[in-house]
């Protein structure tokens, strides 16, 4: 759906933002339920999993690319990745650490597990709408969406596109790299300051954790907060 004048779509944007819109301007919307909304001169269109969107890790999660791409490297350097990602619901990202440090931020109910290394123990962090957590390169973490509808997240990896092999360092390919001798382990970004034996460790410690606790819900007072920000968003757009 282009949102173009006689269309049938409604226009997404507050007073038909995309109307006034200077040339390559692109303006997006990140909807409370969880959708995606994009406007530029051209009208205004919805952005989905089968538009405009990569596999994100896993099959069933999703991304978009705002700076550099899925080949993003330090040999194919843009600084950093930013992209819109959208997380499907009551689910969780495999445990992995990446090459760079990363930035995410939750549009919605999410969690975020993390390995403490110097307590050595699996902390869970709640997140709520809004709020943006920074991730140390090489940190075992584990991003969740808490709610029943599509999660949209705001990530940012210094240094790496999904498509590089140390964008996203599984259990598997920690215990992998482990094995390999470094002689000929090849050129890793990260190979010569990681334990991969600990990293892969401390993965594992928190996939079980995953299976024994499943993801945690979302409280009665996060629901209704929930019901009123799509009220708002609802107010603020329809003009």
């Amino acid at each position: 759906m282009s949102g173009r004048p006689n269309d049938g779509m409604p226009d997404a944007m507050p007073a038909g933002a995309w109307h006034t819109l200077p040339q390559g301007v692109e303006l997006y919307r990140l909807r409370p339920d969880g959708g995606i909304e994009l406007a530029d001169r051209a009208g205004t269109r919805e952005l989905g999993p089968e538009r405009e969107f990569l596999r994100f890790i896993d099959d069933g999660q999703f991304a978009h690319y705002l700076v550099g791409d899925a080949k993003t490297s330090p040999e194919r350097p843009s600084n950093a990745t930013v992209k819109l990602g959208v997380v499907a619901p009551r689910s969780a990202f495999t445990p992995h650490a990446h090459g760079g440090e990363h930035f995410v931020l939750s549009m919605g109910s999410a969690s975020c597990g993390l390995f403490d290394v110097h307590h050595d123990r699996v902390v869970d962090v709640p997140l709520v709408p809004g709020m943006l957590i920074r991730i140390p390169e090489m940190m075992p973490h584990s991003f969740a969406n808490r709610g029943t509808g599509p999660l949209t997240i705001l990530a940012a990896n210094t240094g790496y596109g999904i498509d590089h092999e140390d964008y996203a360092i599984t259990s598997g390919e920690a215990e992998r790299r482990a094995r390999e001798d470094a002689s000929t382990a090849g050129p890793l970004a990260v190979a010569t300051a990681t334990d991969y034996h600990a990293l892969a460790a401390a993965l594992r410690d928190i996939e079980r954790l995953q299976r024994e606790r499943g993801i945690a819900p979302t409280g009665v007072r996060e629901r209704i907060a929930a019901r009123l920000r799509r009220l708002a968003a609802a107010l603020e757009v329809r003009r």
